[in-house]
């Protein structure tokens, strides 16, 4: 593993007044940074009474580490949350995106974690069967994705991959504050994901909340539910949205039954 990374952006939103309720600590996924969920999650949950945050993984937006970032695995990620959780109020209750989910998996098996949500993750079966999946929608996949080499990413490499990120409706805006936030990942967590890693579970004490998406291009609907499977509980399944769900218009679709599981936790 690599030496603990000591610059981590994290972006934070609190409510108005203190509620008791647990912090909420988000990771993003691929290619992208802390910044998917500040446009419109981390204000929705403060204002629902969470203080909300979430952090860039090393090498990613404005954290450091960019230099070592393609030997970097899932294991160092882990190490990120674990150092920007412990300097929170009190344990978070950790949700991961996508490769962030991954990494809260992660977490899950080293345990102890207050409570955890998956949010379109990597299926059990690794990357593998999702990248012979989108070769075939679109074989230029791979190419595209080692394009997204900021500051030479262009806008003609996110033209390629709206279509499977995002939906049709997804405003603009996002498209063009998206380009300012796209950028490379470590080769070593992508070859992490490829492996069937998910099959020890035998030390998570903490039942997930999973949450998938109907138009999700990346992670199916079906990969949701087998992650689900994988914990011995049920995926919800939001209609319409696409895999990046917080940064799509109607993406209070896929907060709302995050908040309700929320809700239903149990007091410390």
């Amino acid at each position: 593993m690599l030496p603990p990374e000591p610059n981590i952006e994290v972006r934070s939103h609190r409510p108005a007044r203190a509620t008791g309720k647990p912090p909420l600590l988000f990771v993003h996924g691929g290619y992208c940074d802390a910044w998917c969920w500040d446009r419109y999650f981390l204000p929705w949950f403060a204002a629902h009474g969470y203080p909300a945050h979430a952090l860039s993984l090393r090498g990613h937006g404005a954290s450091g580490g960019r230099e070592t970032l393609f030997v970097a695995g899932v294991d160092d990620y882990a190490i990120d949350v674990e150092r920007v959780a412990a300097g929170l109020e009190e344990p978070p209750v950790l949700i991961g995106h996508s490769m962030g989910a991954s990494v809260v998996e992660h977490l899950l098996v080293k345990g102890p974690v207050r409570a955890a949500a998956l949010l379109a993750p990597v299926p059990p079966g690794g990357l593998g069967p999702m990248a012979g999946r989108l070769l075939a929608v679109q074989p230029e996949y791979l190419v595209n994705l080692q394009r997204l080499d900021a500051p030479h990413f262009a806008s003609d490499v996110l033209a390629a991959l709206r279509p499977l990120y995002f939906s049709d409706d997804v405003a603009p805006a996002v498209l063009t504050e998206a380009l300012f936030h796209l950028g490379p990942e470590s080769p070593r967590a992508i070859l992490d994901l490829t492996l069937r890693w998910h099959s020890d579970r035998s030390g998570v004490r903490v039942t997930p909340f999973v949450l998938g998406a109907q138009g999700d291009r990346i992670s199916h609907p079906g990969d949701a539910r087998a992650t689900a499977a994988l914990y011995e509980t049920e995926a919800a399944i939001v209609p319409g949205l696409a895999h990046m769900m917080m940064l799509e218009r109607q993406w209070e679709s896929a907060a709302e039954p995050l908040l309700k599981w929320l809700e239903r936790l149990p007091s410390r």
